[in-house]
């Protein structure tokens, strides 16, 4: 058995999990699996931008280390993820859309949750679309860049202020946002934060490839995402 090494020293990227998975969903859980993947999917999701995300079966098995904790094999594997997904859609923790794209019909799997439901109620009524574009978070083998190193080692000195700024930062935007964001600063020759702090604002707004895609290439453009976003509570993921 492979030993935990601990967790390390410094700020850490803390993942939101709502209260009510602990108080009422963990006791109902019955299945290794299916606590494995729903945990899984809590930290995948995380790592995804957009209103509405989703995971397919696709994506799941993408993530070798992932499945190598599933099974001794992939094909175990796999068929404890397919048992797996049943479980938490059967359960209610997943909602599950088919859709249709270029290679045939795809089972979508969002969190039930309010953006999840409202995605789910879009996709029923044909007034919106899922596309499979940008669907590729980190896996669980690759660690999140330090942020605070990256920002000393590369802008400056890290300051009191600065690493506060760098703090709220890390709680408002994904860490690769912030990485990205610095390594422009230092291609441009901007290294000071607020030039930093600039691209993640705008990012925000607009869109992290600074472009709205146009309405008759994706039927998920901004209207049809505020359509259903707003008025709803937030997703238990936090964006």
């Amino acid at each position: 058995m492979s030993l935990f090494t601990g967790f390390p020293e410094g700020k850490a990227h803390l993942l939101p999990i709502p209260e009510v998975f602990f108080s009422q969903l963990l006791p109902q859980i019955d299945h290794l699996g299916e606590l494995k993947l729903t945990l899984y999917i809590f930290w995948r999701l995380n790592q995804m931008e957009g209103a509405f995300r989703f995971l397919r079966g696709i994506d799941l098995s993408q993530d070798q280390k992932f499945l190598t904790s599933m099974g001794a094999t992939r094909d175990e594997s796999l068929i404890a993820v397919d048992e797996a997904l049943n479980r938490a859609v059967e359960r209610g923790t997943l909602l599950k859309a088919v859709v249709s794209s270029e290679q045939g019909d795809e089972a979508c799997y969002f969190l039930n949750s309010p953006r999840g439901r409202a995605a789910l109620r879009a996709i029923e009524r044909g007034q919106w679309q899922p596309t499979f574009q940008n669907q590729s978070p980190i896996p669980l083998d690759e660690e999140p860049p330090n942020i605070f190193r990256l920002y000393e080692e590369n802008i400056g000195p890290l300051t009191p202020l600065i690493a506060e700024s760098l703090g709220e930062a890390e709680d408002t935007y994904p860490a690769l946002w912030i990485e990205e964001a610095i390594r422009i600063a230092i291609e441009r020759n901007k290294r000071n934060w607020r030039y930093i702090q600039a691209i993640l604002e705008r990012w925000q707004q607009e869109g992290r490839h600074g472009k709205k895609e146009k309405s008759n290439d994706r039927r998920d453009s901004e209207k049809d995402r505020r359509r259903y976003v707003d008025g709803e509570f937030s997703d238990f993921v936090e964006h």
